[in-house]
Parts: C-alpha cells; sequence; structure tokens
C-alpha cells in the first residue's frame, strides 16, 4: 500500500511537472531578443543588482541530493528543467526555485541524479528568457546546450591525485609553446592516433615516417617547459555533433568556460568523459616534465543575446556605451565588465577551478587590456595560493576603444601596476621582423634600419636601461615592466603569419638558405633576451600556413603542423634545440630583476646600422661563465666588427650552436656573416 501512495505521489508530481513545463515552453516561444532594445544604464541600474559572496553558485552534488543555486537578481522567477540527454528529449522534470539571498535562486533534487542534464530559465520582465546552464556549470553535454550532475571525483584518471606540477623555481625559467590541440596531431605524419584529440598528448612513442619524435616526446626533446593550449574551454563554433567533417575554429567565441570542449574528446556526449580526458593530457605532460597553460577569452563572449550571461541577468556581465547600448572593445560584439563585483567572482572563480581541478599551471589572457587590474592583481593572489609558480600573462591591448578608464585597465602602458602578470611585447615583435600588419614589412632580421633599439628593448626585458634610448623604440616612450619577468618576447603566434609567411612575403627575392639564417637569427633573439621567451608550435621546422594571415577557420590543410618538415628541416630543429639547451644551462639570460638588468647587460658601440652587440658580465645571475658577447647581424651583407679582448669559447658562429663550445679564438675582431648570430662565452 505504501509503495502504491508512493508511486501515485510520484506520478501526481510528474503530472504538475508536465504541466508546468507546457505552460513554460509556451512562454518562453517569445523572442527574448526583444529585451536587448532596450537601453541599459549602469549609474542607474546596477543599484539593483546585490552581490553574492557565497561559494556554493552552480551545482553542489552529494550521492543523496543535488543543490542549484543562480544568481539572477532582477529574475520575477526561475525554473530548473531536468534531462535525460544532453541534446533533445522531453524534460522529465521542471522544478520551480526558491528565491534566495542576495538575488540567488535554489532548487534542491533528493536522490542521486549524476548524469542527467540540467538548464535553467529565468522570468525577466515579462519574458521567460531561453534555457541556458548557468555560468558556473562544470560539466554540459554536446554542444554545451544542457549542463550535466556529475561527481567530479568520478572523472580522475588513475594516480590524478599524486599528480604533480614540474618544478619551477622562477618565472625567467620558463619557454612558452603555443599550440591548438587539433593541429599537433591531425596530419598523416604525426603517427598519433588520437588525432585532434586530448589523448593525442598521452601517446608516447610517436614518431615521423622516418622515425624522428613527434607529439609528446617532440616537446620533451625540445626542451621547452609550458605547452600553451588555445582556448579548450568550451566554445560554441564547433558543432560537436559531426563526428568527421567538423569545421574548424580556434576556439576564441566562449561559451561555457568551467568545461572542457567536447569536439576534442573521444565522446562530446557524455560530460564525463571531456573532464577525464582532458585531466589525462594533464598529467601526461605533467609526467613528461611539461607544465600546461590555458587560453582564456574571458574578456566576450561568443553570443551576447545567447549567453549564458545574458540569459540569466541580462546587461549585467558586459559594459554598456554611453547611449545606452553594448559596448565592443573586443571587436567581437561585446565586452565583459570585469570591474562588476559578480564578473570579477566569475572570472576569479573559474581560474581557481581549473588551477584546483584540472591542476592546471598557468593562463594566457586574450585581450587583456580589457579587464581592470583590480581583477586581475586578485587573481594572481588567489592563484599563487594554490601555487604561487602557477604564471598569468596577456595581450595588454584592446581590438577598439573601451569606455572603461584606460588607467584602471591592463593595457601594457599599466603593466607596472600588475602583479607579476606578463605582457606580450609588440616592441620587440616587430623590431625583429617587421609591422605585424604590413605583410611585406621587414625587421631588423633582415635589413631594415631604426628598429636596433626597439630590439634592444626587448633584449632587456621591457625594463629601463641606461643604454637604450626609448625615444626611438617603436610603440612606447617608457618602460613599462617593472621586472623582465614581466616581459613576453616573441616574434609569432597564432595571430597573423607564420615567422616563415612573413619571410616569405618580405623577402620574395631571398633564397631559402637566406631565410633559413633569418629565422635562425630571430629566434635566437627571442630566446637569448631577457624576459620569458614564447614560441609558435611547428616553426622549429618551418611552420607555414601558406600565406593565409588569419587562420582561425580555415581548414586542417592550413592549420596542422606538417611533421614531415621535421625531417627536411632537421638542422633547424636543432638549432632550436640547442638555443634552448644554452639558455636553461646559463642563467644569466634568465635574470630576475631590472636592477641586474641594468648592471650586467652593457652595449657595445657599433658603428654598423642593424648590428647589435652586447655584454653579459660579472657572472650575471650566478652563471659559471663571466662575461657572455653576443652580437646580431641584420644585414644580408657580412661585417667585420670590434669586439671586447678576451679567452672567448665560441658558442654560436655561421648558423651553428653549441652551448658546450666549439673552439675557442682570442681575436679582437668578429667577422659577422649575413643574417647571423655571433656568442661567444669566456669562462
Amino acid at each position: 500500500m505504501k509503495l502504491k501512495i508512493l508511486l501515485m505521489s510520484v506520478l501526481s508530481m510528474a503530472m504538475v511537472a508536465t504541466a508546468k513545463s507546457q505552460d513554460l515552453a509556451k512562454q518562453s516561444a517569445k523572442p527574448s531578443i526583444k529585451i536587448l532594445t532596450t537601453k541599459f544604464n549602469p549609474n542607474e541600474e546596477l543599484k539593483k543588482y546585490t552581490p553574492y559572496t557565497g561559494k556554493d553558485l552552480g551545482l553542489t552534488y552529494a550521492p543523496s541530493k543535488s543543490k542549484f543555486n543562480i544568481w539572477s537578481p532582477v529574475a520575477k522567477s526561475a525554473m530548473l528543467n531536468l534531462y535525460s540527454a544532453g541534446k533533445d528529449g522531453d524534460r522529465i522534470l521542471t522544478q520551480e526555485m526558491k528565491k534566495g539571498k542576495n538575488g540567488t535562486w535554489q532548487a534542491i533534487l533528493k536522490g542521486d541524479y549524476e548524469g542527467k542534464f540540467y538548464s535553467f530559465q529565468v522570468l525577466y520582465d515579462t519574458i521567460w528568457l531561453d534555457e541556458t546552464p548557468d555560468p558556473y556549470a562544470v560539466a554540459v553535454g554536446v554542444n554545451g546546450e544542457r549542463a550535466m550532475v556529475v561527481d567530479l571525483k568520478k572523472t580522475n584518471p588513475p594516480g590524478w591525485d599524486a599528480d604533480k606540477r614540474p618544478p619551477l623555481k622562477s618565472y625567467a625559467d620558463i619557454i612558452l609553446y603555443e599550440l591548438q590541440l587539433r593541429d599537433i596531431s591531425v596530419h598523416p605524419s604525426s603517427g598519433i592516433q588520437h588525432k585532434g584529440q586530448y589523448l593525442g598528448f598521452t601517446e608516447t612513442g610517436t614518431k615521423t615516417p622516418g622515425g624522428l619524435s613527434t607529439g609528446i616526446d617532440h616537446l620533451k626533446d625540445l626542451g621547452i617547459t609550458h605547452v600553451h593550449l588555445m582556448p579548450a574551454f568550451d566554445f560554441r563554433s564547433i558543432d560537436e555533433t559531426l563526428s568527421t567533417s567538423r569545421p574548424y575554429n580556434w576556439g576564441y567565441d566562449p561559451q561555457n568556460y568551467n568545461t572542457p570542449e567536447g569536439s576534442f574528446a573521444t565522446d562530446p556526449y557524455d560530460g564525463r568523459i571531456r573532464i577525464r580526458e582532458f585531466k589525462e593530457m594533464v598529467k601526461a605532460l605533467h609526467d613528461n616534465g611539461l607544465r600546461v597553460v590555458l587560453d582564456v577569452a574571458y574578456n566576450h563572449t561568443g553570443s551576447t543575446e545567447a549567453s549564458v550571461f545574458n540569459r540569466m541577468v541580462p546587461f549585467y556581465y558586459y559594459r554598456q556605451r554611453p547611449d545606452g547600448y553594448f559596448s565592443n572593445a573586443t571587436a567581437c560584439g561585446n565586452e565583459v565588465a570585469s570591474e562588476r563585483p559578480m564578473v570579477r567572482k566569475f572570472m576569479l572563480e573559474s581560474m581557481l577551478h581549473w588551477a584546483k581541478e584540472y591542476h592546471v599551471d598557468g593562463f594566457r589572457v586574450d585581450l587583456m587590456g580589457i579587464h581592470d587590474i583590480e581583477t586581475m592583481n586578485l587573481i594572481m593572489k588567489e592563484l599563487r595560493k594554490i601555487d604561487p609558480s602557477i604564471f598569468v600573462y596577456g595581450e595588454g591591448w584592446t581590438a577598439s576603444e573601451s569606455p572603461f578608464n584606460e588607467q584602471q585597465r591592463a593595457v601594457k602602458i599599466n603593466t607596472w601596476k600588475l602583479d607579476g602578470i606578463g605582457v606580450f611585447s609588440d616592441e620587440f615583435r616587430d623590431g625583429v621582423k617587421g609591422h605585424v600588419f604590413t605583410p611585406k614589412a621587414k625587421g631588423f632580421i633582415n635589413g631594415e634600419t631604426g628598429l636596433e633599439e626597439s630590439v634592444k628593448y626587448g633584449i632587456v626585458g621591457a625594463t629601463k636601461h641606461p643604454q637604450v634610448d626609448m625615444t626611438k623604440v617603436n610603440y612606447t616612450k617608457t618602460a613599462w615592466a617593472s621586472s623582465p619577468q614581466m616581459c613576453i618576447n616573441y616574434v609569432s603566434c597564432h595571430d597573423n603569419h607564420t615567422l616563415w609567411d612573413r619571410l616569405t612575403n618580405s623577402c620574395s627575392n631571398s633564397s631559402e638558405a637566406d631565410k633559413l639564417k633569418m629565422d635562425k637569427l630571430a629566434q635566437t633573439l627571442v630566446l637569448t633576451s631577457q624576459g620569458v621567451p614564447f614560441l609558435l608550435a611547428g616553426e622549429e621546422f618551418v611552420r607555414t600556413k601558406f600565406g593565409v594571415e588569419n587562420s582561425f577557420n580555415s581548414p586542417d590543410m592550413v592549420n596542422q603542423i606538417i611533421w614531415d618538415n621535421k625531417e627536411k628541416y632537421n638542422d633547424l630543429f636543432l638549432y632550436y634545440q640547442n638555443l634552448i639547451k644554452l639558455r636553461k644551462a646559463h642563467p644569466a639570460f634568465r635574470m630576475a630583476s631590472a636592477e641586474q638588468v641594468a648592471s650586467h647587460i652593457e652595449f657595445l658601440p657599433i658603428a654598423f646600422d642593424n648590428i647589435i652587440g652586447y655584454v653579459i658580465k660579472d657572472n650575471a645571475n650566478g652563471d659559471s661563465w663571466k662575461r657572455i658577447l653576443l652580437i646580431f647581424n641584420g644585414n644580408g651583407v657580412g661585417k667585420s666588427i670590434d669586439i671586447p679582448a678576451g679567452n672567448w669559447k665560441i658558442i654560436c658562429t655561421n648558423g651553428r650552436i653549441e652551448p658546450d663550445g666549439m673552439g675557442t679564438t682570442t681575436s679582437t675582431k668578429a667577422m659577422l656573416q649575413p643574417y647571423s648570430a655571433y656568442i661567444l662565452a669566456e669562462e
């Protein structure tokens, strides 16, 4: 009898839930886009939004019950919807949520709902907004349309609790290597079975057809320290239901920030699979001595009207122009208002989630110049509590004008206000290879004069140095880094042309042999300069995108890393490898303070244009070498210049580099080859 009563009660509840669900569906059929025609005045509207300080937003799972907590202070009502599948299928439950403190709404489902999917709807004014996961969702189904109830502990691979970050003494010891997950493994010559997937990074022993290492073994052999993963959070541009013909996209169109992207998983339908496989990837990289950086784009969302933010609290998460409509300093349709308390809270808790749950070792912040300094410094402070070696760096600029005060934003000129957060040096980048948006422009490495001071500025890690003439530096007139560790030196990244494609454009009449010399010269500058060096994946064996500058949605044939090239250009790979060995073996290239750099680096007076020479002196940073002499010739002809007297060991000359030396010289003349670096060391 009790069982019969219980079944009748359950049936009655289900009928009520179904009725609510049908009623809700009718109401939500109204186009929610209408609300976006309303202006939003931050000065007036923000007074209505009470921040919530609790740390239980989103799902709190236990086998006995699941608690759901959302923040929507403008909602007149809120509903929780439950499904058996992450896409399609009827609702199995709709439950009205109870209003809580400070704009929150709660619902509790008793029993074990692991594996079920859910969404929320809020009543805004007179409109039921479309269903959405909440911003804090930690697991989603296919295409991120519904969140998933998960027990995160069950997603841990074997040995996860014992996983440890590889040792790192100083940010100056970092060597960054940027890659897109699909690019690294999809080409047939990669020898990797899990092509375009997280698990591709767990495969060891993979080789090119000619027997050279690929994948994770290659990264380990190269010697880099940090794998910078381009967006791997759930983004909206890829249809995960397509198993073989998915379009390509870099992923700078965020959808669900706190869960991995499903197109890189073996199964995009079960949200637990992508979580587990992401962790397996991180553990494999850690086991091989490699740290992991996650590229995060909190500056904008892939959609404005349909974003998880706007379907939960319309307008609040975005900045507005003076006329009340969405501002767009990202050139992506919107810009996130990091200075607002609940946006700041979300960014902080999201990054802490990745650092704790996924053991991520660092973050590259896309268009960091959008975000306010207070938020960035708070994030850095809290991440250091987890591990002081976690590294954060970003782009110190915006794509357009922002209505938020520039003095309060993390733009490059405010780097000195940031708490040890790194910033990319476009001064050095364009000084070395030419203006990034002028495809045929030349730089120091291929004969363009007048860029020496911009290159020297990168050599000293964007710090103040008495021998760098700031009036001649290309994009700044003051040293913006208080420490060289805050300067990211690079010549190419995913944006714009690869280094090789730039050389092809700007040196169309040059031989391949000369372009290879220029390539070596560029990366010698990157890897011997103070600061944190940054490399684009595959450039160690001539990465080309066949002239495509913005390959964000180009097919694999454009973006893939062609591992066959490692065999063809193995001399270039070995040069990069030895450059990295040199940097890692000698702390003189990795000074940690501006004072060290200013006192230990002395530039030489050189009469010729497009030649830079300097000495790192006095056993800098505890180095075993007393003096290191570095000379860079960006001219297409050889030059003879005077050098300091000494009993020098030859480290680099004529396109060859040997960290342990290849002979000695006592000559006071250096015969510089065209487009070359010359490095000597004295014990």
